[in-house]
């Protein structure tokens, strides 16, 4: 077989023999292969590269040409569809990192968003549970204060209640008391006509026995000088006229007496009722004047009390205005702390979905890389198959022998040993060393 280029180029360090068997292969990322192939087979290129985690670049290119080179169709459509399953593989793996990445930068967005907004609005709904216990307790306060002026006006209430009926008590004593006086006044009235009606009778009495005596007088005067006087030498005969005289006089005295007496006592008895009268009168103004002002002081109180009767029921209708709207307000709150609770829950199970979508992704992620990991023993086993049937070697392990079947010379023979065990070494340790074999 006849090659129209014949030659290979390594760019590699290589490490001793005893180190080969020590390491391990270890890749990170590979980059998919292609294969460019001429009309009919001829010009055919094979380029890879690869990158493993040992800190060592490198890549492989490959170049075979010739007039004696022939690709079966197969081959080629097998080839191709390694390149395309690897590339669309690499397309998928980045599409995922990049979903991936889009995915936790919204996660982490919508924690700094909500967060911060649920933070915001707890601490407002706080303010405003301590703004409303704040009211509450001073409308607390207040209805206590309230409740404590009503029951000491209540107390005062009683209380001048309680001395109105003893005033009203007094009044009534002092009233039947007032009527007592009267009674006795016009007692002492018609005593006073009896008294003045008995001296009247009286004193007509005393006229018509001084009309009488007198009547009496001149009767026995006439009959005196119209008698004869005759001298008897007997005793001194009564005096009648002296008689009369006397008891008119004792008469005139007894009465005299007895009218000044009464007098006296009548007088007296007027005066006693005039004091006892001005002293009541006296009392009963002042006790007028009082149950006026009792009668003031009690409509003011009555008043009062009204006032405050209506202040109170419009203080216990704003207590439970201000009981029902805080309630409300609690409600709506506590509506709000429920729905706000109902969010957090929805948002923690969004996130395990999220986060359970995310490991099924890893996880789908990790099995990818593993399978991109073993890619390039497949691609080293196609390869070197490859390079088998190009070079007609009977197996893989016998294709020393069947280089010497080659029509090129000793020196090209070599150089193509040598480079497809460097190459094979290269695949064996890992190495991203850039290798490029030419033939």
């Amino acid at each position: 077989m006849a090659f129209s280029t014949r030659s290979i180029h390594v760019q590699s360090s290589a490490p001793s023999v005893s180190s080969v068997t020590s390491r391990r292969m270890s890749i990170q990322k590979i980059q998919a292969p292609s294969v460019y192939g001429g009309a009919g087979g001829y010009g055919t290129r094979i380029s890879t590269s690869t990158s493993s985690g040992q800190g060592l670049g490198g890549s492989l290119q490959l170049s075979i040409t010739g007039s004696d080179v022939l690709l079966a169709g197969n081959e080629k459509s097998t080839m191709q569809n390694l390149n395309d399953r690897l590339a669309s593989y690499l397309e998928r793996v980045r599409s995922l990192e990049k979903s991936n990445s889009h995915i936790e930068m919204q996660i982490k967005e919508w924690y700094e968003k909500n967060t911060r907004s649920v933070g915001q609005d707890y601490s407002s709904y706080f303010k405003t549970i301590e703004e409303l216990r704040s009211k509450i307790a001073a409308a607390q306060m207040d209805n206590a204060r309230l409740v404590l002026q009503i029951d000491n006006a209540k107390l005062a209430s009683d209380d001048f209640r309680l001395k109105f009926e003893n005033e009203h008590l007094l009044r009534q004593s002092v009233e039947s008391d007032i009527t007592g006086l009267l009674r006795v006044r016009d007692d002492l009235t018609l005593t006073k006509a009896d008294l003045e009606a008995q001296i009247e009778s009286i004193t007509e009495e005393l006229v018509f026995l001084r009309k009488n005596h007198e009547e009496d007088c001149g009767r026995l005067r006439k009959e005196v000088s119209g008698s004869v006087n005759v001298a008897l030498d007997a005793a001194p005969g009564v005096d009648l006229a002296a008689i009369m005289e006397n008891m008119r006089k004792q008469y005139e005295e007894m009465a005299e007496k007895s009218r000044q007496e009464a007098k006296e006592r009548f007088e007296k008895q007027i005066v006693e009722l005039n004091e006892e009268v001005t002293i009541s009168i006296g009392k009963l103004e002042v006790q007028r004047k009082e149950i006026t002002e009792r009668r003031q002081v009690f409509q003011s109180l009555e008043l009062e009390l009204q006032s405050l009767l209506s202040m109170k029921q419009t203080l216990e209708g704003s207590v439970a205005e201000t009981e029902a709207r805080y309630s409300f307000q609690l409600a709506q709150i506590q509506g709000a702390i429920s729905s706000l609770e109902a969010q957090l829950r929805q948002l923690r199970a969004d996130m395990e979905a999220q986060n359970n979508e995310y490991s099924s992704l890893l996880d789908i992620k990790t099995r990818l890389e593993m399978e991109i990991a073993t890619y390039p023993h497949t691609w080293l086993c196609l390869l070197f198959w490859f390079l088998c049937q190009i070079c007609h070697f009977p197996t893989a392990l016998g294709w020393g022998k069947s280089i010497a079947q080659f029509s090129a010379t000793e020196s090209e023979q070599a150089a193509v040993q040598a480079g497809l065990l460097k190459l094979l070494w290269n695949f064996e340790v890992g190495s991203p060393s850039l290798q490029t074999v030419t033939l």
